[in-house]
């Protein structure tokens, strides 16, 4: 008799240790699908309205950007105010109507790819560039002048004449002006194409940190007290 008390009680231990093991079983899997849920409800519009991360590919922003670097870009910020000269945005790939008028023979509206890029002109503003000097003119007469380009280490001799950018366009170019295809090939951006601005280095950890690209990054990176005209 007691053998069979001692295998009964037995029995209930093993099955009660084995429910315990489910409920906790089911326990993890509920925080599990919880914080899976969590993670998409924060993660997803952060991805889509605030942040999202770029890859560097190529060398048209030497030496500011590299190949391979891994950036952050702010797509909050220009809902709130305007883009500025200086400013090293990520846009859409630009794509003329017709594409030939630009020399884009392969030109798809659709294509996922992004171009990096620094803002040399504002809208209303006309740009023109005689042997690799950026000349701005600003709107209404209001003046003219020759943009700075000491931060720049690998200078060219382009010439492209003046254009007049629209109420919504931007003109943008590479710092690596020599090897860059920007808008001295295809024409200005348009705000509706501009994914955001360039707000954190991640990738590598020894060029990391916060608004790379801008004026104070590149005087530290060239050795230069100006990043151009403003």
């Amino acid at each position: 008799m007691n053998n069979l008390d001692e295998q009964k009680s037995a029995d209930e231990a093993r099955n009660a240790a084995q429910e315990a093991e489910k409920r906790e079983s089911r326990k993890e899997w509920k925080d599990t699908f919880r914080f899976v849920i969590i993670a998409i409800i924060l993660v997803i519009p952060i991805r889509l309205f605030i942040a999202q991360p770029f890859l560097v590919e190529g060398i048209s922003m030497d030496p500011t950007f590299h190949n391979g670097e891994y950036l952050i870009v702010d797509e909050i910020s220009y809902r709130f105010e305007s883009p500025s000269r200086d400013d090293v945005i990520v846009f859409k790939y630009p794509c003329p109507n017709p594409a030939s008028e630009a020399g884009l023979t392969q030109c798809d509206p659709a294509s996922t790819k992004y171009f990096i890029k620094r803002i040399i002109g504002l809208p209303g503003e006309k740009v023109s560039v005689t042997d690799g000097v950026v000349t701005v003119s600003k709107p209404n007469g209001n003046g003219a002048f020759a943009l700075g380009d000491s931060f720049l280490v690998n200078h060219d001799q382009s010439n492209m004449a003046q254009i007049t950018l629209g109420s919504d366009e931007y003109f943008v170019m590479g710092d690596n002006r020599p090897q860059s295809f920007d808008s001295r090939s295809w024409g200005p951006v348009k705000r509706s194409a501009i994914v955001g601005r360039t707000i954190l280095r991640v990738l590598p950890t020894g060029r990391a940190g916060f608004f790379p690209g801008f004026a104070k990054d590149i005087e530290t990176a060239t050795g230069t007290s100006t990043a151009g005209t403003r």
